[in-house]
């Protein structure tokens, strides 16, 4: 994993993220095929589609910073990301008619979205070392950036034993200004120091500590690989 320390973040942030979540669930997402396959992954620069098969081509819709870039076989066409409907025309090809995309503003701002594609790369490198140490009966799911809520994410853990539980990195939400790991269990019970997240029952890392961190990739499979060990060791003592 690397070790790069993170930055602050621009004040611009929230609202890129906010734009970028309507790129997410409005164009990328719908542009996958099969059209019932919405899970993203994180790519360079930013997020987008696995690559997938259609018409013949093999198709990837990512997000690179502040630009929309779609590949196709070997040609690969960008536009920049100032409205859905002018990013909506890069891959009107795969995109659903009627889709009613807007000529509104989009406001991405470069710096910002190069935070957020830092935060989804810390994020798969971290939770791909998660997954690869994972026990027997662990069952880690790969680390899917799901539009609804823009998180990136896996499941791990054995769920007949109340062990399972979801991993991830959310760039913020309502409770959430700024961008933190966290620890969802399934059905444990949970309580102590280990579980203080705010707005949901788990735990949570936060951005500004990991931004304090030496190595924020280290800090953060830490914090997962305590939790994990700690429903393990629940789910051991209720059976």
């Amino acid at each position: 994993m690397s070790t790069q320390r993170l930055d602050p973040l621009p004040p611009t942030f929230a609202a890129t993220v906010a734009a970028l979540h309507r790129v997410a669930e409005r164009i990328v997402a719908p542009a996958r095929k099969p059209a019932n396959e919405i899970a993203l992954v994180a790519t360079p620069g930013g997020f987008g589609t696995p690559v997938f098969d259609h018409a013949g081509a093999r198709h990837q819709v990512r997000v690179d910073g502040a630009d929309l870039v779609h590949h196709a076989g070997d040609e690969e066409r960008r536009t920049p990301l100032t409205t859905l409907a002018a990013a909506g025309r890069l891959v009107d090809d795969l995109l659903a008619p009627g889709g009613g995309l807007d000529d509104e503003s989009l406001g991405v701002d470069a710096a910002a979205a190069a935070a957020l594609a830092g935060w989804y790369a810390l994020g798969a490198a971290v939770l791909g070392a998660l997954a690869s140490g994972a026990r027997a009966g662990d069952a880690p799911t790969p680390a899917w950036l799901w539009p609804e809520h823009f998180d990136i994410a896996i499941e791990l853990g054995p769920e007949p034993t109340g062990g399972r539980a979801n991993y991830g990195f959310s760039p913020g939400d309502e409770q959430h200004a700024e961008p933190y790991a966290y620890v969802g269990p399934w059905t444990a019970g949970v309580g102590g120091e280990l579980w203080q997240a705010t707005g949901f029952r788990g735990a949570e890392l936060t951005y500004a500590e990991l931004l304090m961190a030496p190595d924020p990739a280290a800090a953060a499979l830490a914090f997962f690989t305590a939790r994990h060990d700690a429903l393990s060791e629940t789910a051991r003592s209720e059976a």
